[in-house]
């Protein structure tokens, strides 16, 4: 019986899945992300970046599959970040970092890239791997500085690629998006489907094992 394993504390990917019918075992990879970034170099196309880091997400926790009693896994990895003005955005990590880059979208708009991973192990192994990422172009609304300080002083933009949600808070601020809305909050179902298909397992298989209906 194969079982789906989501490499990721984020509840937004989680509760996508659980939307999805279906509801994984949880373990949060520990990964350095900035060291992995540093080590790719700052020429590296940020398709590559957010791929590579959803790769080693999933590959950090396969190992302590085995303890658990999980003898046949397909792990799942993302990594998301906002491609604005050519440069990468992940989590800003404080009110001031939050600040300037909604300074630097209000108004405008940016791609959301998020790298998948999904890995197939059988007994520890890792046996099949499939990546690839998605590209959605966000279009964000000019909110009012009352508004966006509101906003900051929710906390939720700290914490979340871009510095922006659209399943949360800070969707009152997207106008649109052009794209797969759940690559935006961070697990697109369409690629995940594909890639799971690349590893022998269909999401019928998932229903069956793991379904929350």
């Amino acid at each position: 019986m194969t079982q789906l394993v989501l490499a990721s504390a984020s509840p937004a990917r989680l509760a996508v899945l659980r939307a999805a019918g279906v509801l994984p075992v949880v373990r949060v990879s520990g990964v350095d992300e900035d060291k992995i970034a540093g080590e790719l170099g700052s020429d590296a196309a940020p398709q590559k970046v957010v791929t590579v880091l959803a790769e080693a997400k999933a590959a950090e926790i396969v190992p302590g599959l085995l303890g658990d009693g999980l003898t046949d896994v397909v792990v799942v990895g993302c990594d998301s970040m906002l491609l604005i003005d050519g440069e990468l955005q992940g989590k800003p990590g404080s009110v001031d970092v939050a600040r300037r880059r909604w300074a630097a979208m209000a108004g405008r708009s940016a791609t959301l890239l998020t790298g998948h991973c999904v890995m197939r192990a059988i007994e520890g192994q890792i046996v099949r791997v499939a990546s690839d990422h998605s590209a959605t172009v966000v279009h964000f609304a000019n909110p009012s500085t009352e508004d966006l300080e509101a906003y900051l002083a929710t906390g939720e933009p700290l914490q979340v690629a871009g510095a922006f949600t659209l399943d949360s808070l800070g969707g009152w601020f997207v106008e649109k998006i052009e794209g797969d809305p759940s690559s935006v909050i961070g697990i697109g179902l369409p690629l995940v489907r594909t890639l799971l298909e690349r590893v022998g397992v269909s999401v019928s298989d998932l229903w069956r094992t793991q379904s929350v209906f």
